[in-house]
Order: C-alpha cells, then sequence, then structure tokens
C-alpha cells in the first residue's frame, strides 16, 4: 500500500497563523478533514503575559495547546469513521457469506429431495410390480 493512500485520510493543517503583535487572547486553527468528517474549528485560549512579547516558552506552549486539542478532535473523527468502515466491510462480507449459505443449503435441499422421491417412486414401482405377480 502506498503512504499517499494512507496519508489521505489525515487532516492538515491549511492555514498559517502569522506572530501577533502582542499576545492573542483566542487563536483559531482550520484543520483541513476528509470529506466524510464535517470541518471542525479549534480554539485555544491562551492566558499570556500582560505588558510584554513572547517568548520562546510562550511559544513552545501555545504550540503544544494546539496539537493536543487538534489531536484530539481528529482522533475522535477517525474513530467515527474506522468505526463506519468497518461497519459496512463486515456487513457486505456477511452479506456475501450469507448468499453462499443459502446457495449451499438450497443445493443440499434439493440434492436430497430428489433422492427421497427418487428412492419413494423405486419404491412405488417395486410394490406394484410385486402385487402384479
Amino acid at each position: 500500500m502506498s503512504n499517499n493512500i494512507l496519508d489521505a485520510g489525515i487532516p492538515v493543517l491549511t492555514e498559517i497563523i502569522p506572530a501577533p503583535a502582542t499576545a492573542p487572547a483566542e487563536i483559531t486553527v482550520t484543520v483541513d478533514i476528509p470529506p466524510e468528517l464535517p470541518v471542525t474549528e479549534a480554539i485555544v485560549t491562551l492566558e499570556p503575559p500582560t505588558e510584554r512579547i513572547w517568548d520562546e516558552a510562550d511559544w513552545e506552549r501555545l504550540e503544544r495547546e494546539v496539537r493536543e486539542r487538534v489531536l484530539v478532535q481528529v482522533l475522535e473523527r477517525v474513530d467515527f469513521v474506522l468505526e463506519q468502515r468497518v461497519r459496512d466491510s463486515l456487513a457486505d462480507v456477511l452479506q456475501l457469506a450469507v448468499e453462499r449459505l443459502a446457495n449451499d443449503i438450497k443445493d443440499g435441499l434439493h440434492h436430497s429431495i430428489k433422492d427421497v422421491v427418487s428412492r419413494a417412486v423405486a419404491q412405488e414401482i417395486t410394490k406394484l410390480q410385486s402385487l402384479k405377480k
């Protein structure tokens, strides 16, 4: 299996957020999610330090919080899609198995009825021949 096929279902960050001049109170991150999943937004609310420029630790904390929240949302959707796909696949497999089982039962029943009727006819013919003698 190619990695491109596997990667097709992984959401991709589609918006680049420029660094603000002052610390934001709220940042919205839009995530590109496959068509079978609803599009959602992750809202990260921070309590930034007042009256100072963000340092590297603040940006790392923001990145970690955004990553964790988006990951939680994506994993919830992945579970739903995975369950749906497994359910659909199982339904197809079970339908095929039921059809094959029904055909096998029909064939066996036809064969059994044919044997029973053949024996019954043979017995009746034998009985009629013995009555003629």
